[in-house]
């Protein structure tokens, strides 16, 4: 039995405080209950935590989940919590009454304060940190905007993400650039053979390498500080798209020796839909020409790179929010849970006949995201299956040598939800 079951959790949080009394005049239950079983965390290891339904129970209800789909492609883009969306509703609202007035002379002023509390976060300083929409802006201002000449190297993996592929291959087609080529075979715990497949690319004519800190079609985590460190001994700069690993699991942006990293915000922070951030290490900025233009494109002033136009104000203040629901969880805590998730549907489908998963179960390694397939059958039809079966939405993957299902489950996720995934995947198998 759970030490920490339901009673005792109770017992122990003591939800009916006095704290929790007060909280009702002014917020709602889940809201009064979450911020009480928060306060009392400090009781209980994050390993205590991540496997007590309880504790979890309560973030769930921070959520709008849907009560007639499990959604497992997280991996895709996350749902934003209900203090978020209520963020973004009312700085919408506020806008419409002016836009004018309260996009540029209100809303605007508060960018400052946020791109400081974005720095905090990445361990970096604030004027390193540009918003913009996603990764893949991020990614391509550094693809486009670096100084290469025809005959200039860079270093790409074919299972970097499509639009990073996409983007060095039209740079290659418009300016000249070579690209070398890593093909790796995943899963793999090997650090050696990572670093090496990389290695092996750099010549004397390299000038950058991009590396995926996070694999984004099986969850691979590839050891970008050894990389990037074989890297810089070559003079080498280092591009890191970390669109699935900034506030999933515990780093800070120095530790990666990266000059530039680029992350989607709407993914595991949790913030609005169409929220991104990039980094570039302060002496590096201006070399790098902006994506759309700026007065002085070779100034090294960060906020060249945020001259989008009109953008949704809307959206950008409500990342706030997201920091706030972040910080309220704790990395640790949320980082021992993801893991916990995704090895605990992993486990009880490993042994199951003909099942092969694509993703390694060591934290090391991988952390939410999973990867699972059926021998002698097709991705597409086990994601069909999941679905009208049991309304379980995962999404499917056939790129470079890795193919399956990924599975991506969210804090808001329930053990008996993947307990439902295990029996599909199973009952699948078996027919």
């Amino acid at each position: 039995m759970n030490p920490l079951g339901r009673r005792s959790f109770m017992k122990r949080l003591g939800l009916a405080s006095a704290s929790g009394l007060l909280g009702s005049l002014v917020s709602p239950a889940w809201s009064r209950q979450l911020r009480n079983a928060v306060d009392r965390t400090e009781l209980f290891s994050a390993d205590q935590l991540a496997t007590d339904e309880d504790f979890w129970y309560y973030m769930q209800q921070a959520f709008t989940v849907s009560p007639t789909l499990i959604n497992l492609n997280n991996g895709g883009v996350s749902p934003a919590p209900k203090t978020v969306q209520e963020a973004v509703k009312r700085y919408y609202d506020l806008t419409n009454e002016a836009p004018s007035y309260y996009m540029w002379r209100i809303l605007d002023q508060g960018r400052e304060a946020l791109r400081a509390r974005l720095a905090a976060m990445a361990g970096c300083s604030a004027d390193e940190i540009a918003m913009n929409r996603n990764s893949t802006e991020g990614l391509e201002t550094v693809i486009f905007g670096y100084p290469l000449q025809a005959g200039d190297e860079v270093v790409v993996c074919k299972q970097d993400y499509i639009h990073v592929v996409h983007a060095w291959q039209q740079r290659a087609l418009r300016d000249g650039i070579r690209i070398n080529w890593v093909d790796l075979v995943l899963p793999s715990e090997d650090e050696s053979y990572l670093v090496s497949q990389y290695v092996k690319a750099f010549t004397p004519r390299t000038k950058m390498v991009t590396i995926t800190h996070v694999i984004n079609w099986n969850g691979q985590i590839l050891p970008v500080r050894k990389i990037a460190d074989e890297a810089k001994k070559r003079g080498i700069d280092v591009l890191v798209d970390g669109a699935h690993s900034f506030a999933h699991f515990d780093f800070r942006i120095p530790d990666l020796n990266a000059d530039y990293f680029a992350t989607s915000l709407h993914k595991w922070l949790y913030a609005p839909i169409g929220a991104g951030m990039l980094y570039v290490r302060k002496e590096k900025i201006a070399r790098i020409y902006p994506l759309f233009a700026a007065e002085k494109p070779q100034e090294g002033e960060i906020r060249k790179f945020e001259h989008l136009g009109t953008r949704p104000f809307f959206i950008e203040e409500a990342i706030g929010k997201a920091i706030e629901f972040n910080e309220m969880i704790g990395l640790e805590r949320k980082q021992k849970r993801l893991q916990y998730l995704k090895n605990y549907w992993m486990e009880r489908v490993r042994d199951v006949p003909k099942v092969v998963l694509s993703t390694s179960m060591n934290p090391k390694w991988g952390c939410a995201i999973g990867m699972v397939s059926v021998a002698g059958k097709t991705p597409a039809e086990l994601d069909s299956f999941l679905f009208s079966k049991y309304r379980i939405h995962t999404t499917t993957i056939n790129w470079e040598g890795i193919s399956g299902v990924r599975v991506t489950p969210n804090v808001y996720t329930t053990t008996s939800q993947l307990d439902l995934l295990v029996e599909g995947i199973t009952a699948f198998a078996r027919s």
